[in-house]
């Protein structure tokens, strides 16, 4: 399963998702855009790009990285393609977070020594899906994430739950079409 394809739709459509991982989501985290950003010399792709609505104060851009595999570059690449993107685009934003979202931490690099500042800041924000407890103790933004890990036979239960969930309940982000616009988005996938 290409879930990066499956959280690039996700995100695409339902950038506020994001906000739902960060501990402190900006006020108008409903306003953002989502957009993959490719900075070239040398070609980068960023996963997502949280673009602040033009009239934020402060105006935050937000990175976002989705890691289903190891990778021992990964904070490499990922502070660089971010810090590039913000050198080329340093008039428009006054600060910027990074949310790495990994599968489990048996993900997590073994050098982290050369990125320790930035990961152990205030503005990285590392998830793991695996340990974000009990899908149906968590808001419907974050079940939907773990859907996109539960095993198969698991995953049309929750769907299930989530789709009767969504029935019964109206959210705060997410209408209840939507919810089941993403469910059988990731039930493509």
């Amino acid at each position: 399963m290409k879930r990066d394809a499956i959280f690039y739709a996700i995100f695409q459509r339902f950038p506020s998702l994001l906000f739902a991982l960060v501990k402190q989501p900006p006020t108008n985290a409903q306003a953002y855009r989502f957009e993959s950003v490719e900075i070239k010399e040398p070609t980068f792709r960023i996963d997502g790009v949280f673009l602040p609505p033009t009239d934020a104060t402060p105006k935050i851009v937000f990175f976002a990285e989705i890691q289903f595999q190891k990778d021992e570059s990964l904070y490499h690449r990922f502070f660089s393609e971010s810090l590039l993107y913000l050198y080329r685009n340093r008039t428009l934003y006054d600060d910027w977070h990074g949310v790495i979202i990994l599968y489990s931490r048996s993900l997590e690099p073994q050098a982290t020594s050369p990125h320790r500042a930035l990961l152990n800041s205030n503005q990285v924000t590392r998830i793991y899906l695996d340990e974000l407890g009990d899908p149906t103790q968590q808001p419907i933004g974050i079940q939907l994430m773990q859907l996109t890990i539960a095993p198969e036979a698991q995953a049309i239960s929750q769907a299930k739950q989530l789709i009767q969930q969504a029935r019964q309940q109206e959210t705060s982000s997410l209408t209840r079409d939507e919810i089941i616009e993403i469910i059988a988005t990731i039930a493509i996938y």
